[in-house]
């Protein structure tokens, strides 16, 4: 089972601030994902801005999410 995001904050140049319900928080970094399926529609820095938690894991207002595993393995942690 992989911890639950709690808070979310958009950085900049497709980096968040993630923070957990284990009390981790650490950055992730979305760049990298960008070129590939529905991630393309995030590409957009004022919709990708507006990025939100969404039950355990984080959600643009487009309906695109993440699986919590994923944010979780790829946040470099604080």
């Amino acid at each position: 089972m992989y911890p639950s995001v709690t808070k979310v904050i958009y950085k900049d140049n497709y980096h968040v601030y993630v923070e957990f319900d284990n009390n981790e928080c650490g950055i992730l970094n979305m760049e990298p994902f960008l070129d590939f399926g529905v991630f393309s529609q995030i590409k957009d820095l004022n919709l990708f801005s507006k990025v939100r938690v969404s039950f355990d894991t984080i959600e643009w207002e487009n309906g695109i999410d993440l699986d919590p595993q994923f944010v979780y393995d790829k946040c470099v942690k604080e």
